[in-house]
């Protein structure tokens, strides 16, 4: 048995260790260490509440909508304020503007390069995916960040800038869209999906989205071989097996996405012993045992306490365990699709799990089910119609905030005394996917889904490995509080 220690990762954000016990080959076993300590929940004690709204999203650069909408939503459910229609819809759009933004670069910038590697020099398709997609050098990121930079002008239009922008409240929004913008909106939609079309599905929105089968999938690849960077993934998927690599516990939670008009674009539950199930938050706590916190039992997070312990004996994390009825849960976009009951996804799963290929499956599908969405929220956008409603803040109350960023489920649990925040607790989806060993001494999700994978001769940071890191897509930033 021999032991490897990797870190620092690029093409990662945040800081990232990980130890592998290694014999024959394999991976034995994984220890995963988010070794940045950063402390908003310590932070945010004391505070005016509407302080959350400008210190969550400085969480992270990335995903800071995200976060400023958890934030958002936990204010709402404590003051019980609900948003007009023309909130939720603008809201809902400049979430998925992030989402999608983080989905396209994950794809292209941060997953498929590691294909046009040496390592993979003897493969037929590997001359062209080197020229496609090698890092700095590739075709595709001349392509990519222009159309994404023409995309994240949306953002601009709906929230001021990005990232870290105030216009998200509790009440909806503070920029209200004029009837000439909703124009701008749809170009900038129309231009997006146009790039999607042409460059990353071959096809359009609706044939990708209408796909209902791991069968369907293959007969899509195979009728126009080539066309699109999906097609190419898919190619090197079989080739490489990347649907027998990362599998995880199959247990997948999402705490549904996009809400407007009563009903959400994706359903929130739990998918457990192959079916989905309902979802209890009430059945989530977090395990310190092998974190650097200060000891004690598992806490549901409205009860939470984040007190660093740099010295505890045996931890080997600044990462928690959260665990959902004692259960290691995997989030994601793999998860939302999953749970929504995509065909396609459910039927990938049924035959093969959560792995590799299926992860990024999911992240793409989601990029052609979520604008199709947006196209339908812009056209609903009533200019002159309230978009804000405000919020008055009670000295006692508690609230939670559910959202879905582009990583998976993501929580914030506040609780306000004398007017002023008593306790505020995050749970973000990296926390959940690279969570460490609870009491019982059983391994989170990307700890599990490590053993097994192929470690060549002479690697030191193992291909394979890689891959599943970047399957999950963390973001080390968001996992640490």
């Amino acid at each position: 048995m021999t032991t490897l220690t990797l870190g620092p990762f690029n093409r990662v954000e945040g800081d990232l260790e990980i130890q592998l016990d290694v014999a024959d080959g394999l991976v034995r076993e994984a220890r995963v260490n988010a070794p940045l300590y950063r402390g908003f929940e310590q932070i945010l004690q004391g505070k005016d509440p509407r302080d959350t709204l400008v210190i969550a999203p400085r969480i992270c650069g990335i995903c800071s909508v995200s976060q400023s909408m958890a934030a958002a939503y936990a204010l709402a459910d404590a003051t019980g304020v609900a948003m007009p229609p023309n909130g939720a819809l603008a809201t809902n759009l400049v979430l998925a503007c992030e989402n999608l933004a983080d989905h396209l670069t994950h794809f292209y910038l941060f997953f498929m390069p590691d294909f046009a590697r040496p390592v993979y020099a003897d493969r037929s398709w590997h001359a062209g995916t080197e020229t496609r997609f090698r890092a700095l050098t590739g075709s595709a990121a001349g392509e990519v960040l222009p159309a994404r930079a023409h995309f994240m002008h949306l953002m601009g239009l709906l929230a001021g800038k990005w990232p870290h922008s105030l216009s998200l409240q509790p009440g909806g929004t503070a920029k209200p869209v004029q009837a000439q913008e909703r124009i701008r909106l749809l170009a900038i939609l129309g231009a997006f999906r146009r790039f999607l079309e042409r460059e990353t599905f071959g096809d359009s929105l609706e044939s990708l989205a209408a796909l209902d089968s791991a069968r369907a999938l293959d007969a899509w690849a195979a009728r126009d071989p080539g066309q699109g960077d999906l097609r190419r993934f898919l190619l090197i998927a079989d080739d490489l097996g990347l649907a027998r690599l990362g599998r995880a516990t199959d247990c997948f939670m999402s705490y549904g996405a996009y809400p407007s008009g009563g009903t959400r674009l994706f359903r929130s539950g739990l998918w457990a012993d192959k079916r989905p199930q309902p979802l209890d938050l009430a059945a989530i706590a977090e395990d310190v045992s092998h974190s650097w916190m200060v000891r004690g039992g598992p806490l549901h997070p409205a009860d939470g306490v984040t007190i660093p312990d740099a010295e505890k004996a045996d931890a080997y994390t600044w990462c928690k365990a959260p665990r959902l009825a004692g259960a290691v849960i995997e989030v994601g976009a793999l998860a939302r699709q999953l749970i929504d009951g995509h065909p396609l996804i459910r039927d990938l799963v049924a035959e093969s799990g959560g792995n590799v290929r299926n992860r990024v499956i999911a992240r793409l599908l989601e990029l052609a089910r979520v604008l199709m969405a947006m196209e339908d929220w812009v056209k609903a956008i009533a200019p002159g119609e309230p978009f804000c409603e405000q919020i008055a803040i009670p000295d006692e109350v508690s609230g939670t905030g559910l959202v879905e960023a582009a990583r998976g489920s993501l929580g914030h649990w506040l609780a306000i005394r004398r007017g002023r925040i008593l306790n505020y607790q995050i749970i973000a989806p990296t926390t959940w996917n690279f969570s460490p060993r609870d009491a019982a001494g059983v391994p989170g999700a990307l700890e599990q889904a490590l053993v097994g994978a192929e470690v060549r001769p002479g690697e030191t940071t193992p291909i394979s490995v890689q891959h599943i890191v970047r399957s999950f897509d963390p973001c080390m930033v968001c996992t640490v509080h």
